[in-house]
């Protein structure tokens, strides 16, 4: 709303006014603007009005105080009451909204204008990834359409606002480099022997586990001896995922899979079947000697340190690949996940169809993987042509 008020000139009375425009996100207090020199009341309502239009798109109706901050806060928990999302879910909406309030914080939600949000997308355009940024911004429409349903804005400034686009020169894409990190079938073979060798208790079964299923790190932490079975072939079932983001051994989650798709049975390699073996030998062991100081919930990789029984963590993993890499001489940057990337590829390598390596994965669909297969595909046609050649150059009576 803008205030009006008359003051004296050499030339006579004059008008003025003054009008609320940008808001501080961290105090949520208002700047305003002031305008003079109307020669008439009238003609500085007329003026205000027309500056209170270009600065209200978006505007709500019924004044409602609540900030962003506020109304935040409220959504996230009716976020995860309606949707029933994991909480690994929640921790990424966290980190959303938090990039929105340094923007938002204390601004009333009824005071965000399409504006002020398309400015903010392209400030974060500048610190984000493409990726990050689309969370962010799926985020808050979420925020903002919820808003919409509960009467507290009359326009949602996410409706029309659009993704700023990087156009790309020709520089970006010749250095672009499209494909995940992996290793080659050499590599992984030294990375295994290095860990067999040179590996702490454990590292064997669990490297060798995840080059040869494609398991993500969090399906292969809660892995229990019942999810190992044998008929006439040796089969791995996966229906859970761990999530520990504090890293407290003792303070994790068992919860359900990525994706429907997540949950699968595969079938194992009898090598990884009997190292898998191996560890169950070994916790049957551990809790004959230590009876009720083991925390028997039957994981198979077990903690055999200060909380014996529970399962080991992801940055335990991590940090043990990080140290066979550097003692295999490999390249330090691959992560578990990269083995999960490697899977993928040797499975296109030996002729496996993108269907048949996608429901192994548990995905639906990915591109990440698509990049991989057709990657490798390429290659494996490459050689075909190359046996094709040399075994017409046996029959061949004619040199060209």
């Amino acid at each position: 709303m803008a205030s009006f008020q008359k003051y004296k000139t050499k030339n006579g009375d004059m008008w003025m006014f003054k009008i609320y425009t940008d808001i501080n996100p961290r105090t949520g207090k208002r700047k305003t603007t002031t305008r003079r020199g109307f020669k008439s009341k009238g003609d500085a309502q007329t003026a205000s009005r027309q500056m209170e239009n270009d600065l209200s798109d978006g505007l709500g109706f019924n004044n409602n105080p609540i900030t962003f901050n506020e109304f935040s806060k409220k959504w996230l928990v009716m976020y995860e009451d309606e949707n029933g999302v994991k909480p690994g879910t929640i921790r990424i909406r966290n980190h959303e909204i938090n990039n929105l309030k340094t923007h938002f914080g204390n601004i009333k939600m009824i005071d965000i204008s399409w504006q002020q949000y398309q400015k903010v997308l392209h400030e974060l355009h500048q610190r984000f990834a493409k990726n990050t940024l689309d969370g962010i911004h799926r985020t808050g429409r979420m925020i903002f359409k919820k808003a919409m349903q509960l009467d507290i804005i009359k326009k949602d400034p996410t409706e029309y606002a659009y993704l700023p686009k990087k156009v790309a020169t020709v520089e970006d894409l010749e250095n672009a480099i499209d494909l995940p990190k992996y290793m080659e079938k050499e590599e992984l073979a030294a990375f295994l022997e290095v860990s067999l060798n040179q590996g702490l208790e454990m590292d064997f079964e669990i490297f060798l586990t995840l080059a040869y299923t494609g398991l993500r790190v969090g399906e292969l932490c809660p892995l229990k001896e019942s999810d190992i079975y044998a008929t006439d072939e040796y089969l791995l079932r996966v229906s859970k995922t761990y999530y520990n983001p504090t890293n407290n051994i003792k303070k994790y989650e068992i919860v359900t899979p990525k994706t429907l798709t997540s949950r699968r049975t595969i079938d194992i390699d009898g090598m990884v079947y009997n190292a898998l073996m191996k560890l169950v030998d070994r916790n049957n062991e551990m809790k004959k000697e230590l009876k009720n100081e083991y925390y028997d919930q039957s994981f198979i990789f077990a903690s055999n340190g200060k909380y014996p029984g529970y399962p080991i963590y992801t940055k335990i993993i991590q940090q043990r690949m990080k140290r066979i890499l550097k003692l295999a001489g490999l390249n330090e940057n691959l992560t578990p996940h990269s083995l999960r990337h490697t899977h993928t590829s040797l499975l296109s390598e030996a002729g496996l169809s993108i269907e048949r390596i996608m429901e192994r994965l548990g995905h639906s669909d990915d591109d990440t993987t698509k990049k991989i297969y057709l990657h490798t595909t390429q290659a494996v046609r490459k050689r075909d042509s190359e046996k094709f050649g040399s075994l017409m150059k046996s029959v061949l009576k004619f040199d060209k």
